[in-house]
Parts: C-alpha cells; structure tokens; sequence
C-alpha cells in the first residue's frame, strides 16, 4: 500500500439535510463574483487598483445575493416546473 494514500483520511462531507443551504452559498459566490468583477473592469477598465475595488464590490454583490436566493429560489423552482416537461 502506498504511504501516502495510508495517511490520507476520507474528505467529510456536509450532510445533505443543508443541500437548500449550501447550493445557493455556493450560486451566490460564484455569480457575484462574475457579474461583480464583469461591472467593476467595466466601470473602471483594468486599473491599477482594481483587485481591491473587485473584492469589495464582490463582497457587497454576494451580501445581497445569498439572501436574495435563499428567498427566490423556490419560486424559481416552481416557475421552472410550470414551463419545464417533467423527466421520463
């Protein structure tokens, strides 16, 4: 048996319970980020400075948009219901 792979430990997991918690963490970081740092390079081009004005609109972005999808996403869902064939 390889040494390494003996000291390695399985990775833990989040129980699946928090699946409608951590779906839209995770949505939200990734589309404010995109969407913040497509606006701030749009507002201010490739500046000196612009890292430092991404993360701090990235961190107001994604301050809004958690909440925002912990409150949207199940109408979303059920609007994608409406318009969507169901699978099988």
């Amino acid at each position: 048996m390889n040494p390494e792979h003996a000291l390695a430990r399985p990775r833990r997991r989040i129980p699946a319970r928090y699946h409608g918690i951590v779906m839209p963490f995770v949505l939200s970081l990734l589309m404010s980020c995109i969407v913040s740092g497509i606006a701030t390079v749009s507002g201010f081009g490739l500046a000196e400075n612009i890292l430092p004005l991404w993360m701090r609109a990235w961190l107001l972005s994604w301050m809004v948009a958690f909440p925002t999808l912990l409150v949207v996403l199940p109408v979303v869902r059920r609007i994608v219901a409406l318009i969507v064939e169901p699978a099988g």
